[in-house]
Formats: C-alpha cells, structure tokens, sequence
C-alpha cells in the first residue's frame, strides 16, 4: 500500500517508517523542512512538501495514499490546547480523502484512573480539562461519517536508541538536582513499550484495519517509579529520595504531575485480535544497557 505519514522522521515514526518497507508498502512522508526531506529520501521514503498547520498540503498528501498512519503532532505546551484542536483538523481533513485505513496515535494516559486500563476504557473527562482527547474525539467522528479509522495509544514512556521523552527528562532533573526521586511512597505506575514493538503495532493495525478499533501499544503494564528511579540514583551514583507531588511539580511542571500519576496498562486484547508480540527489551533493561552511555 501506499502509505501516507506525518511524524515520519520522528522517534516512533522512523521506526515505522523501516517496518512499513519491510513489509513491501510505499511509505510517503510529510516534510515541513529541507533537513526532514533529505532525512526521508536517505530512508527510501517519497517526500510530500507540507506541514500540519496546512491542512491543504495534508489533504493533497493524503489523497495520493491507500491509508495514513499519523504520529505527528506539535509540541507546544504554551499553546498546547491550540495543537490539540489542530490535530482534531488534521484527522478530520484525512478522513475526507482517504477511504483506506487511518491510523492515529493517542495515548494511554487518556485514561488513566489508578487501575490497569484496556482497550475498551474510554476517558472519564471532557477536552475541556483533558485538550488531547480531541484527537480521539477525532476519529470517532471520522468513523460515525463512514471512514476506516482507528486508534493506537502509546504508552507515556516509548522506549529505545534516540528516546528524547518522559524518561530523559526525570533523568536530566535527577543530575540537575543531584538526586534522584519518586512521589510518595514511589508506587505510581508507568507501562512502557519500545519504539520498535509500537511500529509494528501500527502497521498491523493498518494492514487488519477495523473502523472504530482501539489498540494499547503496552509491553509492560507497569513499572513503579520507585523502581525508575532506582535505576537512576545506581547508574549516576546519586541518592535515591521521595520528594512531594508538589515538588515534583516544582522541578518539573507538566511532567512532574505525570511522574505522580498511577497509569498502568493493558496490551493484552491488542495481542489477541492482532497476533501483535512485543519482542524487544523492557525498559528497565534498557535503561541499564544504553541511557547512561
């Protein structure tokens, strides 16, 4: 298939970028910039001149594809609310051209409640309090007009060579302060997944698309932060040490609140309906063998 990709030079979108040609599809790739065009051209991918804030360049990319699978997003935490309804936009312009299937990224953290969530939890709050849940808004209206989309969420940590997330960031905060912390009692938990397993969900969702079907990129339902950031007062040679959830949000802002956040996390109805296995490493081990080179 013809394949239409935002986020195609991203972290996760890379990857899928290498599963989509192993498995024979023509991947096309949205390039805002010079730099991303020669970076899509170096992976074999056809380049489509555009940028997301363009819906008439996402249109056109999109017409000239057999499905889309969407990774890209803007991250803009001062106009965060603005890039979320962007997204709703951007989906709901895909789905005007393309009749195949379209795959977007959404996230497990949605709908996170404390207790291991599924495919078939929805979020408990409006975008009002929650903005990116436009983007799963999205795609449920693009299915009600008679589109084939559906949903992947990820999971808040996508581990892997080049992860520049949530992860890295506690890490940086750890040797900035000269400690490494947890929230409380450190019993918050996190799921993860490595890029590599997630970019094979996508094009498997893509390939036995279903309309309106939700799929959980989860390799590992839950790691305590405890343990996370064990790892790092070991690796840096640091203190270990439980800090308050306002003072994680102190340090850290937006992603201290999400290092307090219990979000664990279930891939298992994904595995079943599409014969996905992750294969790769878990995050604890990789963070041992490659995020302190």
């Amino acid at each position: 298939m013809r394949v239409f990709m935002t986020g195609a030079t991203g972290f996760i979108g890379s990857a899928i970028v290498k599963e989509l040609l192993k498995a024979g599809h023509h991947p096309i790739g949205l390039a805002r910039t010079d730099a991303a065009a020669q970076k899509l051209e170096a992976a074999g991918v056809e380049v489509h001149r555009g940028e997301l804030e363009d819906l008439e360049s996402i249109r056109r990319g999109a017409a000239k594809a057999d499905a889309v699978i969407h990774t890209g997003f803007i991250h803009d935490f001062a106009n965060f609310k603005k890039y979320c309804e962007l997204d709703r936009t951007v989906i709901e312009a895909m789905g005007e051209v393309v009749k195949g299937p379209i795959v977007v990224a959404s996230g497990t953290a949605l709908i996170a409640r404390g207790t291991v969530t599924t495919e078939n939890d929805q979020p408990l709050v409006s975008t009002d309090v929650v903005p990116r849940i436009a983007t799963e808004e999205a795609v449920a209206a693009v299915v009600a007009r008679g589109g084939n989309a559906s949903l992947v969420r990820l999971t808040p940590t996508v581990h892997g060579e080049g992860d520049q997330g949530f992860i890295p960031i506690v890490m940086n905060a750890a040797k900035t302060s000269g400690a490494a912390f947890y929230i409380g009692e450190g019993q918050s938990r996190w799921p993860a997944v490595h890029r590599n397993d997630a970019a094979r969900l996508f094009v498997l969702a893509m390939e036995q698309s279903t309309p309106g079907a939700i799929y959980h990129a989860v390799a590992e339902e839950g790691i305590t932060t405890k343990e996370l950031a064990g790892v790092m007062a070991q690796q840096l040679n640091i203190p270990l040490k439980s800090i308050s959830a306002e003072e994680a949000a102190a340090n850290m802002g937006f992603f201290g609140m999400m290092w307090g956040m219990d979000q664990p996390s279930s891939g298992r109805l994904t595995q079943e309906r599409l014969g996905w296995q992750p294969k790769e490493i878990g995050l604890v081990e990789d963070m041992k063998l490659n995020y302190f080179k």
